[in-house]
């Protein structure tokens, strides 16, 4: 079997080289053409390749001055225990650049413990992203579990899962919730938690050390709506009640309260509210995210986020623009 990469192998191999040279060897982009026999500008294109395409993860460890400050003006105005705010691209306000890192370093720091943890998981593209930046470990004494079911109506399975692919990252034990994200009704609801194995991994989820949950928001570009959980109709229905966001599937206002809606009565993910005593970690940005962390913030349901620098500033503004118009 010949052993002749192709041209776009051969490009990925320089590229993964090209990133290993700059970020791990620490050399100069002049260094890394004269090492692979290139030009500088081509140099500098396979390093941007091998981060754009995944070949090498980096992650920020020095904590920016600014990123500081509005971590701490996020805690005290939202009453957060926890907050990390990374930096952002100024040029992109819809970038979540450096979130994924961050929700992994996180993410890292309870799956590291020698003590046995149960981790629970929501589910989305972020999240996903999070799954994928860990590093690999074996920490067969933690549990990971599904707070969300992951099924369709018309039987297919959502491609962001989040609590298999961190339980193969970290060796631990997985427990999914083997349901479809909504019920047709509350009578089906009701008799498919009742399933015994159901019911031992919502027992479970009751007993979780922290939960990490994507923050989404809605319109016909709401995961909710594109991965097909939602109709258009239904989610029409759901702006025209006020709804602002969801988290794990809970479909929320504005300030945070749960949207009346057979929606909300047939979800069948874990009750945040019955999380009480878990850390609740959210984990979200991007401009048209503003409305739904900040109605997440007011639900008084999270008490950790991992937001950017745009996002932050954001939030900040909004809160201080409410207050002023309340006086």
């Amino acid at each position: 079997m010949s052993s002749t990469l192709s041209a776009a192998q051969q490009k990925y191999e320089d590229a993964a080289r090209a990133g290993w040279l700059y970020y791990v060897a620490g050399k100069t982009q002049d260094e890394i053409a004269r090492q692979l026999h290139t030009s500088r500008q081509s140099a500098q294109r396979l390093v941007a390749l091998a981060v754009s395409e995944g070949l090498i993860k980096v992650r920020l460890q020095h904590p920016v001055k600014r990123c500081m400050e509005l971590a701490s003006q996020l805690k005290e105005v939202f009453g957060l225990q926890q907050c990390e705010v990374v930096p952002s691209d100024a040029d992109n306000p819809h970038s979540t650049a450096g979130l994924a890192q961050a929700g992994a370093a996180e993410l890292e720091r309870y799956l590291k413990g020698q003590h046995p943890r149960t981790v629970a998981l929501g589910t989305g593209r972020i999240l996903r992203a999070c799954a994928d930046e860990l590093t690999a470990l074996q920490c067969p004494q933690h549990n990971i579990v599904s707070l969300v079911g992951n099924i369709a109506h018309d039987g297919s399975a959502s491609r962001y899962d989040v609590a298999v692919h961190v339980a193969e990252r970290a060796g631990a034990r997985h427990f999914p919730m083997p349901l479809p994200v909504i019920a047709p009704s509350e009578e089906d609801k009701q008799q498919w938690h009742n399933l015994p194995h159901v019911s031992n991994v919502r027992a479970l989820a009751l007993k979780a050390d922290v939960a990490f949950v994507g923050i989404g928001h809605l319109g016909t570009v709401s995961p909710l709506h594109i991965d097909g959980f939602i109709a258009k109709d239904t989610l029409d229905n759901l702006e025209t009640a006020g709804a602002a966001g969801e988290m794990i599937s809970w479909i929320f206002d504005g300030q945070g309260q749960l949207i009346d809606s057979p929606i909300n009565r047939c979800v069948t993910s874990m009750s945040l509210q019955d999380l009480a005593g878990t850390t609740i970690i959210g984990i979200a940005a991007g401009e048209e995210k503003i409305a739904a962390i900040n109605g997440a913030l007011k639900s008084g349901l999270l008490n950790g986020l991992i937001t950017n620098e745009y996002t932050a500033t954001r939030l900040l503004e909004s809160s201080s623009q409410q207050s002023q118009s309340a006086e």
